[in-house]
């Protein structure tokens, strides 16, 4: 309903700002067929967040099939931009997740490191969750793990 609203309303001159927030709206309301409209044109043209969102969306169900693959691939183009919670989402699949990707404790302690150093103040409960997800993937993994997965982090670069 409101991508109808916003297509007569001229939602090109949009910003992108304001098409995000029109997307969050419209999820907020549960109208998935509207934030799915907005989100993935701009996911495509490489929004981190859109990207993430989109992933969320697909990781959940939420206003299409359920896929993990494609949720991992949302994440995954994200992540890569250097977005926190697309890092931290990617590397809970790697490390927690239900098998797509597939299961890998050496990503999942990168992905979920990366995130922790990019999370802002205001994500400080998803910055804590991180913290602790990473504490039990270190318990669990191999010395020549942990410094594979040091060596990636300090490596890592955005964009690649």
């Amino acid at each position: 309903m409101l991508a109808s609203i916003a297509a007569s309303t001229g939602a090109s001159a949009q910003s992108v700002a304001e098409r995000m927030h029109t997307a969050a709206v419209a999820y907020h309301n549960k109208d998935f067929a509207t934030a799915i409209a907005i989100w993935r044109p701009l996911a495509e043209q490489g929004n981190a967040e859109a990207q993430t969102l989109l992933g969320a969306m697909y990781w959940s169900g939420e206003g299409v099939p359920r896929d993990h693959a494609q949720a991992a691939k949302w994440y995954l183009r994200a992540a890569q931009q250097g977005y926190a919670r697309a890092q931290n989402d990617i590397g809970f699949m790697y490390g927690f997740g239900e098998g797509i990707p597939p299961h890998d404790d050496v990503q999942a302690y990168k992905w979920i490191s990366l995130a922790i150093e990019r999370y802002t103040a205001k994500n400080q409960d998803r910055r804590d969750q991180a913290i602790k997800d990473k504490a039990t993937l270190e318990a669990r993994m191999t010395p020549a793990q942990l410094a594979q997965a040091k060596r990636e982090i300090r490596d890592w670069k955005p964009g690649h």
